[in-house]
């Protein structure tokens, strides 16, 4: 097949290799993608997705006792609770809202360009946007892949890191120059039955080309242009660069990495705990004197069926049941629990709305206080996105240019995010009016806590003045239409 050589040449270019001593770029890529299947740095970004999800290392856990020479061993009949509380969870979503909760406002000194970007960066683009940062989070890195729709409209789709494995092209990781995506679908087979298939993908310059992965073997399938646009005469435009846009949080680190052993003990403490109140029985350790039966197995047994035994007495010895109470101390866990909890939020360089701090009537310096560290973090990923973003107008820009919309290949857009912090509203509101005549409007109006769309609200404002100025002037000429009648009337 003519796309089978055209993947080999592809591939074989980028390492700098031939289809030589039976290495060939089929098998290049076979091996390079069962290499990053299992690695470590898929393996956490797979975790880190899980995690979120609330499968988490916990529910794996066995109970153990301490069994002949010393040796730990799984048992089954004593209380083994799995209790998870995703405080992660709570983090990534708080880090992802924080940053990207509200809507980012787009500007341009192009009036046109605008409107034309407000219409590609609409509402489900924002979801989009809001997903890629919880996969940023999540797994290191996120991708955007540009691409069009069945009806011909311009679409974004998000893939987690787990899912797409780049090979940069310099050494900074900025710019990709082939891509591998792994993925499962389920598909059905001629006699009906449901079977997990597992896709290769691989973006390359000129299209996508698609592998089926089966078992350790690799076979082709089939060969897509991207089609970034196709003109009246049904012909196909590339976009010209792999429409692969990243989004790193912290060089590619999954914020589980940071925190995942403080998730773990929390879990741990909170299932010991459990597990501790269950063993009822368990809490007193039983002295038992001339016991009449047979094994402490049937002794538990019509201890917990009967909530009673039958103990024997002799001539040297009296029976009987006596009890060493062993206590569950609940303020070690509470302590415990606390300590971890605290540690994930600083690690996680998040903020604890239940701070002592925000007691009372918490003035702005304490908000700002509490929101420094978290803060600090969406400044890095700002930073990011900012990037992601400028790699994004490039596509925007092509594809506004294929449908002659315009061109505005030298046009400037700024993206501003709207990080979604407490403030104190009184505070705020009596800033801007302190800075009346001192500031410009447009300034104050950015930073009134009211206020979401800066230009809508300057254009209600000039509406609302003309207005009153229409108003003053009609009550201007009714009155000066009354005097002058007077006056003809003398």
């Amino acid at each position: 097949m003519d796309f089978i050589k055209r993947i080999i040449l592809a591939i074989s270019q980028f390492f700098n290799k031939k289809s030589v001593a039976g290495i060939s770029g089929i098998n290049i890529l076979k091996n390079e993608t069962l290499i990053w299947r299992s690695s470590p740095d898929r393996v956490m970004q797979l975790k880190g997705a899980m995690y979120y999800e609330g499968v988490q290392d916990i529910l794996k856990r066995k109970r153990t006792v301490i069994g002949e020479g010393g040796e730990l061993q799984e048992v089954s009949n004593l209380p083994n609770n799995r209790i998870i509380d995703n405080q992660y969870a709570k983090l990534v979503n708080q880090k992802a809202n924080y940053l990207l909760g509200q809507p980012f406002v787009v500007s341009s000194d192009n009036k046109d360009y605008l409107e034309c970007l407000k219409q590609v960066f609409n509402k489900k683009f924002m979801r989009n946007i809001k997903t890629a940062g919880k996969y940023m989070l999540n797994t290191g890195i996120a991708w955007i892949y540009p691409h069009y729709d069945g009806s011909g409209q311009l679409s974004f789709k998000v893939f987690p890191g787990y899912e797409i494995l780049p090979f940069w092209e310099d050494d900074e990781k900025t710019k990709v120059r082939l891509a591998v995506r792994l993925y499962k679908t389920d598909e059905y087979t001629y006699n009906g039955t449901k079977t997990e298939v597992e896709r290769v993908e691989v973006y390359a310059p000129d299209g996508v080309y698609r592998f089926i992965l089966n078992g350790e073997a690799i076979r082709g399938d089939d060969i897509i242009p991207y089609s970034a646009y196709v003109n009246t005469e049904n012909e196909n435009y590339n976009w010209g660069r792999i429409p692969l846009v990243p989004m790193k949080y912290h060089d590619g680190t999954p914020l589980l990495k940071r925190v995942k052993s403080l998730q773990d003990g929390i879990n741990i403490m909170l299932s010991d705990f459990e597990n501790n109140m269950q063993e009822d029985a368990r809490n007193t350790i039983l002295v038992i004197k001339n016991y009449d039966g047979q094994d402490l197995g049937e002794f538990r047994q019509k201890l917990a069926l009967y909530g009673a035994v039958k103990v024997r007495s002799n001539d040297s010895e009296k029976g009987g049941v006596d009890t060493l109470e062993v206590k569950v101390n609940v303020d070690n866990y509470k302590a415990i629990i606390e300590i971890f909890k605290k540690a994930l939020i600083e690690n996680g360089m998040g903020y604890d709305a239940k701070d002592d701090r925000m007691s009372g009537n918490p003035n702005q310096m304490n908000i700002q206080s509490m929101y420094s560290d978290i803060d600090l973090d969406a400044n890095d990923m700002e930073t990011e996105l900012q990037a992601a973003f400028e790699d994004l107008l490039w596509f925007v820009k092509a594809h506004l240019s294929n449908m002659g919309l315009g061109d505005f290949e030298d046009e400037e857009a700024t993206i501003t995010f709207n990080r979604d912090i407490l403030i104190n509203e009184t505070e705020a509101i009596d800033s801007c009016v302190k800075s009346v005549g001192i500031l410009s409007d447009e300034t104050i109006i950015e930073q009134h806590p009211w206020v979401d769309d800066v230009q809508k609200e300057l254009e209600r404002i000039k509406k609302q003045k003309e207005e009153q100025v229409k108003d003053q002037y009609g009550a201007f000429n009714s009155t000066a239409d009354t005097d002058f009648k007077d006056g003809d009337d003398m």
